[in-house]
């Protein structure tokens, strides 16, 4: 995973967060409220500052569009971007308004209050042509387009057609975290990003399970002009929704959350960044989601580094292999596969006895696993082993072999069939790669006319000369007596 020179163009409401942090003691003896000691203040990116942050962090580049004030904070806003090497800012400054600022005062981890500091004025001919002015100078080193609506104003309709239009003249996504009830504002972006209060909101249908959350999806996506939605869903996870029709959601991590303040920029950020570094969308969900469960265990508006979200996804692959990979039951396998085809992950399938594992076997597997995302090993149980193999085999008993092919890192569930062929189990599987090693041709593997009716592909991956278990075998019993039972 490497976003390094990927530029991202961030448009939106630009906003400096303050946070005061310090205990609180006692209550004021003037109001029943928390008198809190302070022990320290920070200024942080907030908004589509946050976004760029983001992007900044997890080793992309960011131009950052908006508006701030000719003030203290608007100076506090560009000292701080200054810290960011990987952000370029392309800020309009307006004496009309003063610079977004949000206070958030924290004890023990916790906000107590938040002061905001803003203007209502609507967005004026002057500061929109400027906005569409960087937007167009900035848009043709971009790879991608994050548009951060807070419902500030700065995104006006014409400021959003300069950015989608100028997109999709250059043929990148842009990608939106909305604001408001009307979805049609954003027609031609890529994505929208809603929680799943402004999801309700803007179908007008309640989100109270799955089905409901498709619905309403597809009919935000009908207002958006064919737009895929991606619902953050909490505790949840996260639902993607495209205009295919195809359905992948991902649970959300377990960890334990302290502030979710920015969680939602975190999200467009890596997923943005993600799709212009060449994953597909369904990928890019899954990414943002490993994102957002390690900025949501962070206090305050936060980023995540490229080393964290590597950790985050490698621990997740990680605890999800120890749980699949074991003797698995066929409908425990079928909603294993189900799953990890709505992540949008390529499910491969090899087959064989695996009696003793030697080098061929550990060659085939880790061939396999580097073609596909998961990988599984079906075994012939012992019964079927028999019959293939003769009245002394197996060597190993089923559970000792599913045992030793479940501890391997390529592998990603183990299953067993009682047929001498696998056809029945790829049947229900349905594998999107299908692996065989040995000199096969496709023609004559079993299974492959299913899985290439299915849209999936079959590979032959070669096998190590020398290596077989019958002649493993065959070597053991030529040996001394003596030396064999070493």
């Amino acid at each position: 995973m490497e976003f390094s020179g990927v530029t991202v163009l961030c448009v939106g409401d630009v906003m400096l967060d303050r946070f005061i942090e310090g205990d609180v003691e006692r209550i004021s003896p003037e109001a029943p409220v928390p008198v809190i000691r302070v022990r320290r203040s920070r200024v942080a990116l907030g908004g589509a500052g946050n976004v760029a942050a983001n992007i900044a962090a997890l080793g992309g580049r960011a131009v950052l569009v908006g508006v701030i004030g000719e003030d203290e904070a608007g100076r506090a806003l560009r000292g701080e971007i200054a810290t960011h090497p990987r952000i370029v800012p392309a800020l309009v400054e307006s004496a009309l308004r003063p610079t977004i600022t949000k206070t958030r005062f924290v004890a023990s981890r916790q906000q107590i209050v938040r002061t905001d500091e803003e203007s209502s004025l609507a967005l004026q001919p002057e500061e929109e042509a400027a906005l569409i002015a960087a937007i167009a100078a900035a848009i043709g080193e971009a790879r991608a387009v994050v548009l951060s609506d807070y419902g500030k104003g700065v995104l006006s309709r014409a400021v959003l057609a300069g950015a989608i239009d100028g997109a999709r003249a250059r043929g990148i996504s842009v990608f939106v975290d909305p604001k408001g009830e009307d979805f049609s504002r954003y027609r031609g972006a890529a994505a929208i990003t809603p929680n799943l209060k402004e999801l309700a909101a803007a179908a007008r249908l309640p989100v109270g399970d799955d089905a409901a959350v498709v619905l309403a999806a597809r009919r935000v996506m009908e207002a958006a002009g064919g737009a895929a939605i991606l619902a953050t869903r909490s505790e949840k996870g996260m639902m993607l929704v495209e205009p295919s029709g195809a359905i992948h959601s991902v649970p959300a991590h377990a960890r334990e959350v302290f502030d979710v303040s920015g969680a939602g920029d975190t999200v467009i950020a890596t997923l943005a960044l993600a799709q212009a570094a060449g994953y597909a969308l369904a990928q890019a969900m899954r990414i943002a989601n490993a994102a957002a469960a390690v900025v949501v265990s962070k206090v305050g508006t936060a980023t995540v580094s490229i080393e964290e979200l590597r950790h985050e996804i490698d621990t997740a692959e990680a605890d999800d292999s120890a749980r699949a990979a074991s003797l698995r039951p066929l409908p425990e396998v079928l909603a294993l596969v189900a799953r990890w085809k709505r992540q949008g992950l390529r499910v491969g399938f090899t087959n064989g006895c695996f009696d003793i594992l030697h080098a061929g076997h550990v060659a085939l597997l880790t061939a396999a696993r580097a073609q596909c995302d998961r990988l599984i090993v079906a075994l012939n149980d012992d019964a079927s082993v028999g019959r293939l193999k003769g009245p002394m085999r197996p060597v190993n008993p089923l559970a000792a072999r599913a045992a030793v092919i479940a501890a391997l890192r390529p592998v990603d569930c183990v299953v067993a069939f009682a047929e001498d062929t696998p056809l029945a189990l790829i049947r229900e599987i349905l594998p999107d790669i299908l692996f065989k090693g040995g000199d096969y041709r496709v023609e004559t593997v079993v299974g492959a006319d299913v899985v290439m009716a299915a849209g999936g592909r079959v590979v032959i991956c070669e096998t190590l000369p020398g290596h077989s278990t019958t002649a493993t075998i065959a070597r053991i019993q030529e040996r001394p007596r003596s030396v064999a039972g070493d």
